[in-house]
């Protein structure tokens, strides 16, 4: 079955930097774009970033543009999101989708907490 599993998530100064990872399973990685989304504390779910089946084209929200990187290694079935400078309003449960404008399957979210 598909399988969408986050991690690198966890605490981080604001200024800093994380690196989230999402290891697929389940079906053929290279053949499906790959996104991320977030929602943070009571607010709704923002689509964050997009990646081509072979990383040529990426998307960003306007919101992340130029602090995060999406990137994607089709032999090791991961997707990755560098975020950096990160601000406090960048607080949420992260998750990595299958798909991009229908996905279809979301990982469980990785929690990434900016604080000082």
């Amino acid at each position: 079955q598909v399988q969408l599993v986050e991690s690198g998530g966890g605490l981080a100064q604001p200024g800093g930097s994380l690196r989230l990872s999402c290891a697929a399973s389940g079906f053929t990685f290279s053949s499906h774009r790959m996104s991320w989304a977030r929602q943070a504390p009571g607010k709704g779910l923002e689509w964050v970033s997009g990646i081509a089946t072979d990383g040529s084209a990426t998307y960003y929200a306007d919101s992340v543009k130029g602090r995060f990187t999406i990137s994607r290694d089709n032999g090791k079935n991961t997707v990755y999101l560098q975020v950096n400078s990160l601000k406090s309003e960048d607080t949420a449960l992260y998750y990595c989708v299958r798909g991009f404008i229908s996905p279809d399957y979301w990982g469980q979210g990785i929690q990434v907490t900016v604080s000082s």
